[in-house]
């Protein structure tokens, strides 16, 4: 008895050794299959996204049945295929062999959205009725749409006034874009009355479809109110309508200030209430004094102190005020001024004299200059501030040979031919900042844009129907482009016709540069002369009069 169960013991661990050896052998990982997502981390919204799916068997079976399935990002287009989601039968796949299958697609997005790629491929080992799934993904980060999106608006706006304001908008992306939209969001107290073009309703436009280098504009009128000094924000987007849904590329915002309600005037300079003035010019000052008391005002003394370094204090003058040699100040005597001799209740008198403001343009050292001046009378002291305006140079020049793009077709230019040009447009700041400064000149129309900028994320927008190229810079420091001029390039392309020959030809219109001065609130402008095929011989070939050929 002991004998047989010993042989039976023997024989039962003799099975299961057999048994564990089977199963070990037939026992799979799904982590022999190595499949991974090869693609761009980073990319612009509109460029084209190449996506490798690369898998490789590591293991000693033959993987059967394999099926790859590769699920496009949401927000990307697939250029071959025509689904979010594609499977894809494969054949066997065999111990050590590796394959790759590629899937393309333009993703497009508003930046800082991340693309979501998805590859996963499910099979059967070899002897193994289990079917087993390998996945992995990509994440793709928008960092630049190269659409520009921008309001034209005015810093300040009066309580209750109209208002009339543009949203601008100008694709540079190598892609068309269909089906958009743009929505403008009011703040509260804004009353819409119309627009140009009319929109779907009060707040959405369905925009034309856009190519690159071009795009289009929307003017809005309404009526703004609000509390002094408060703030409105206007938002803008543009998007695709897409899946019935609306998918935002790009957002802005702009902001209008309510400006200070109608306030009593003590002083005028040139003959209006100046908040600012400009540099270099003679001032006439003129100070009102109204009695709004019960009693008379008799023998009073007004006195005038020019508390600012701005002033050309050798230049103060008075037909009836007193000025001491290099003084800063004026006194008016009672004796000289009959209104200051005897004011009644509800009367008015005025004092004047004149002097010019000095010339500060060879300082960078000076910024936000301001006139100050403090005016007494009969115990009342007041302090004026009068800001000085900014100033800044602008040029536009044409060259044909340029640093910034290589350029192509014949010189002087022939009837039927391409020739490209490169347009420089040169800003040089000085003490002041700016805001909303934009550049603007109009195309002929035999001339294009190329689309090539320099920089290459430069905010340039053109109307294709005015022909209007406009570089929106938006606000710039003082002092900039004082060392060296704050510059943009971009290319244009000229194709002259029959009716061009024998004469030079236009390649762009005279240049404006407009904005505002951040601190003082006045518009600024400076134009430079249109451009044609007559280049200076620097700017072009060796004896190249730009007289068109045919």
């Amino acid at each position: 008895m002991r004998k047989f169960l010993t042989f039976f013991l023997l024989s039962m661990a003799f099975l299961s050794a057999i048994a564990f050896w089977y199963w070990r052998g037939n026992i799979y990982s799904k982590e022999v299959l190595k499949i991974e997502i090869l693609g761009p981390e980073q990319i612009q919204s509109g460029d084209e996204i190449d996506y490798t799916v690369k898998f490789k068997n590591n293991g000693k079976v033959r993987l059967e049945s394999a099926e790859l399935v590769f699920e496009y990002p949401s927000n990307a287009s697939p250029v071959e295929d025509t689904e979010q989601r594609v499977t894809k039968k494969l054949e066997d796949i065999y111990p050590g062999e590796e394959r790759t299958a590629v899937f393309k697609a333009i993703g497009i997005s508003k930046e800082g959205d991340v693309l979501q790629a998805q590859a996963s491929l499910t099979y059967n080992p070899k002897n193994l009725k289990a079917r087993y799934e390998s996945t992995t993904n990509l994440a793709t980060k928008i960092t630049f749409v190269p659409l520009t999106l921008e309001f034209d608006l005015p810093v300040k706006a009066e309580q209750g006034g109209d208002l009339s304001f543009t949203v601008n908008y100008f694709s540079n992306m190598d892609v068309t874009l269909e089906n958009l939209r743009l929505k403008v969001i009011y703040p509260s107290g804004f009353f819409f009355q119309s627009a140009n073009p009319k929109g779907l309703d009060i707040g959405e436009w369905s925009l034309p479809t856009l190519t690159q280098a071009n795009g289009g504009r929307v003017n809005i009128k309404g009526q703004l109110s609000g509390t002094q000094g408060e703030r409105k924000v206007f938002k803008a987007q543009v998007g695709i309508i897409k899946d019935g849904g609306f998918m935002i590329l790009k957002e802005v915002t702009g902001s209008i200030e309510i400006s200070d309600p109608s306030v009593f005037v003590s002083q005028m300079i040139n003959g209006s209430q100046a908040g600012s003035v400009g540099i270099g010019n003679l001032l006439h000052y003129e100070v009102y004094f109204k009695n709004i008391g019960a009693t008379d005002i008799e023998k009073k003394f007004l006195l005038v102190k020019l508390n600012s370094d701005f002033f050309d204090l050798s230049s103060l003058k008075t037909e009836n005020g007193s000025v001491g040699q290099g003084d800063n100040s004026i006194i008016f005597d009672w004796k000289d001024v009959q209104s200051l001799r005897f004011l009644g209740a509800g009367e008015e008198g005025k004092v004047e004299f004149w002097v010019k403001t000095k010339d500060i343009s060879f300082s960078r050292k000076i910024t936000n200059p301001i006139l100050r001046d403090t005016i007494s009378l009969s115990g009342v002291e007041k302090v004026f501030e009068t800001k000085l305006q900014g100033k800044v140079d602008f040029a536009q020049k044409v060259m044909f040979i340029n640093d910034a793009f290589p350029s192509v077709g014949l010189t002087p230019p022939t009837v039927g031919t391409s020739t490209t040009y490169s347009v420089f447009w040169q800003i040089k700041n000085y003490w002041n900042g700016l805001n909303n400064v934009k550049v603007k000149a109009i195309l002929p129309p035999n001339v294009r844009l190329t689309g090539q900028t320099n920089p290459q994320d430069a905010p340039l927008t053109f109307d294709s129907a005015s022909r209007e190229v406009v570089w929106s810079i938006g606000s710039m420091g003082a002092f900039q482009g004082f060392d060296a001029p704050y510059t943009m390039a971009f290319q244009i392309e000229l194709t002259p016709d029959i009716s061009q020959v024998g004469a030079t030809a236009p390649l762009i219109g005279e240049a404006q540069i407009t904005g505002e001065d951040s601190f003082s609130g006045t518009p600024i402008s400076e134009r430079s002369e249109a451009e044609d095929t007559a280049l200076p011989p620097n700017y072009s070939t060796n004896g190249d009069s730009g007289i068109v050929k045919q």
